[in-house]
């Protein structure tokens, strides 16, 4: 790359303003500079309202800086917004595919918006198709594809006019650990070969190694421009490991270690936990009867490091865990689910093959797949909301295919995408989930009130729940589903788009819940939280491949050659390709 080349994107001391809820303007993007040039990668990361969104689509010419100047393609942002619009590629967050046209005919569409007709466009289809390995499914309407295709679909649609800058807010958001990487290796070939310059803005901080710079924000700001190395560096010396205590679960010592003084983060990692704590802190002390071992910082550590120079990390708002850890439930124990041979089909179409599970009561489960691999079916029955084909399926006590009025009334569920009524109060949305479990009168009132003080509600109990901020989002839908007091509480993707930050106070709450007894059945494709989970299936083209604890899962995983400990990533990317290889024989 040309350092002296004109630059793609050029900010300059960019703000914008926006009311709060309360009407009091404060700035999204504030004093934000930064350069972007041809064939460079630049990931762009931050907490939630750091101010991501607003600063992509103010690149875009969608929205107008208070102060500062952007030039995109040598175009002022303001003046040449719909000439920027018709020459660069962007995928927002949710991106406008027409789920009742193909493939094909969604790329044609958008070949038709840009002018792109002729040898140009067939030439450049196969091109694309053939990235995506989307060849074989042109015909397929887009609303029958899986997550990771839609994307993917997305993205050749973003590229078909060959646009020489690409925008892309979050595009692996709800996408599994295969798709990702497929994604961002389609990323990567058109930036070396075609020179396209690329901005990403990521929830997920393994992605910065596919990136030549990130930017982190917070608050509206930009608190560091650099390479991840750079980022990483932060973090050197920090980080160390201790071996868990004999008769506990790795979450639960990590619970215990979190709410010591210092510690910047704590997660779980087989038998250990990775702590980041500052060199010469006192808390270093303490730990010692653990024989602490140092680690080697990834990314999220210099991440989370960079944070805690900006706020207080100190897990707020969370239940304490318990003073005396309470035994390993990850084995044993009553057996509050069971399922056997589950099957489900829609027409000739089989989701679900004869999965055979068990989970204990004050497990943590988690259903792992790829994008389409059956796992959602599966939760849905779980749930109750979709009859099995066959098998059986007892929840709690109750057998889903007679009585599942009866089981669903133990059981609690939080949908992935925020699902409170948006034009309805805190309050209100609280009343109504309470009055559709049948609680009415004093036990109603007491539920509200007891779930407005654990999720420190009360500063929003008045605020419609759509202006919510996104932490408290979360925070209502995980008190709605908790009013009536479940023995199961199931979690559809609870974290997906969330930073470290986010996770880790959501899975501090979530190990006091199981250490209460609440049973967790999780879907995630975040693999470093599956290290929080007892045991775990892993699912696809509606089959069992692998089902286990953390570490026997991890058993599946060859060798890395840099000789370190083999990840749960690791582990799902060889199960699922070993799956993928075998059909591809048997086929």
């Amino acid at each position: 790359m040309n350092a002296d080349s004109q630059p793609l994107i050029d900010c300059r001391n960019v703000r914008k303003m926006f009311p709060d809820p309360a009407g009091v303007p404060f700035a999204a993007v504030d004093g934000v500079s930064f350069r972007l040039s041809p064939g460079e990668i630049v990931g762009l990361l931050g907490p939630d309202g750091a101010g991501k969104t607003t600063l992509i689509r103010l690149i875009t010419g969608l929205m107008k800086p208070h102060e500062g100047s952007i030039s995109v393609l040598n175009l002022d942002s303001v003046k040449k917004a719909r000439a920027i619009q018709a020459s660069i590629g962007y995928m927002p967050q949710k991106f406008g595919l027409y789920e009742d046209l193909t493939v094909r005919e969604n790329m044609e569409l958008y070949a038709r918006m840009h002018g792109v007709s002729g040898q140009d466009r067939e030439k450049r289809f196969r091109s694309l198709l053939s990235m995506t390995s989307l060849e074989r499914f042109t015909t397929r309407l887009a609303g029958k594809l899986s997550g990771g295709m839609k994307q993917k679909l997305g993205l050749c649609c973003s590229l078909v006019s060959s646009p020489p800058l690409i925008l892309l807010d979050e595009p692996t958001v709800g996408v599994d650990p295969l798709s990702r990487r497929e994604l961002w290796n389609i990323l990567g070939q058109f930036s070396r070969e075609e020179g396209v310059g690329v901005l990403v803005s990521t929830s997920y901080m393994d992605e910065s190694a596919y990136c030549n710079r990130t930017l982190i924000m917070y608050k509206g700001g930009l608190l560091m421009d650099a390479p991840p190395a750079d980022v990483i560096a932060r973090a050197e010396g920090m980080c160390i490991t201790v071996r868990t205590p004999e008769g506990i679960h790795a979450r639960q010592f990590q619970s215990r270690l979190a709410a010591l003084p210092g510690i910047i983060n704590a997660t779980p990692q087989g038998g250990t936990v990775r702590i980041i704590l500052p060199r010469d802190h006192p808390t270093r002390q303490k730990l010692e009867e653990y024989h602490p071992q140092p680690g080697q910082p990834d990314f999220s550590d210099g991440f989370m490091t960079l944070l805690a120079g900006q706020t207080d990390l100190t897990p707020q708002d969370i239940p304490a865990p318990a003073e005396t850890p309470p035994p390993d439930q990850g084995t044993g124990g009553e057996t509050i689910i069971q399922v056997t041979d589950l099957v489900r089909k829609f027409g000739s179409f089989t989701a679900v093959n004869h999965v055979s599970f068990s989970v204990s009561r004050g497990q943590v489960f988690g259903l792992l797949g790829p994008n389409g691999a059956g796992k959602s079916t599966t939760f849905r029955m779980l749930c109750g909301l979709l009859p099995a084909t066959g098998g059986t399926l007892n929840v709690a006590g109750a057998d889903l295919r007679t009585a599942a009025a009866r089981a669903r009334r133990r059981v609690g569920y939080v949908a992935q995408k925020f699902s409170m009524y948006g034009m309805l109060t805190t309050r209100q949305n609280l009343e109504f989930f309470a009055g559709a479990y049948g609680m009415a009168g004093k036990e109603r009132r007491d539920a509200i009130r007891s779930m407005e003080e654990e999720f420190h509600l009360t500063p929003y109990m008045n605020a419609p729940a759509a202006h919510l901020p996104g932490g408290y989002k979360q925070r209502l839908s995980m008190a709605c589903g908790l009013l009536h007091s479940p023995d199961i509480l199931f979690l559809d993707e609870p974290t997906s788009g969330a930073d470290p930050l986010a996770r880790r106070d959501f899975w501090l709450r979530i190990n006091s819940l199981a250490e209460k007894g609440v049973t967790i059945i999780i879907t995630t494709h975040f693999l470093g939280e599956a290290e929080f989970c007892d045991n775990m299936l892993i699912m696809m083209d509606g089959t069992t491949l692998a089902e286990g604890s953390p570490d026997e899962i991890r058993n599946y995983a060859p060798p890395r050659k840099d000789g370190a400990p083999a990840s749960l990533e690791d582990a799902f990317l060889a199960i699922t390709e070993e799956h993928m290889r075998k059909g591809g024989e048997e086929s």
